[in-house]
């Protein structure tokens, strides 16, 4: 699956999915440091795993999916 490598930073691109997961958000391209602190004091998300399991956003995501 190398889809994925072109959603993160240069440095991450060659890094294996099962360690992706652990990666901080801010390896996705378009996150900044910033960000990436800020997804943390609203909601305590840390890394790519973390994001990817927030209830809230998979909420909004079915919404979309549903209204689809």
């Amino acid at each position: 699956m190398s889809g994925y490598k072109d959603k993160f930073d240069k440095s991450f691109e060659e890094t294996p999915i099962d360690e992706l997961v652990n990666a901080p958000v801010d390896a996705l391209q378009g996150v900044s440091p910033r960000h990436a602190e800020l997804l943390k004091e609203a909601f305590n998300i840390k890394t790519v795993g973390d994001l990817g399991t927030n209830k809230y956003f998979l909420w909004a995501q079915a919404v979309a999916k549903l209204a689809e």
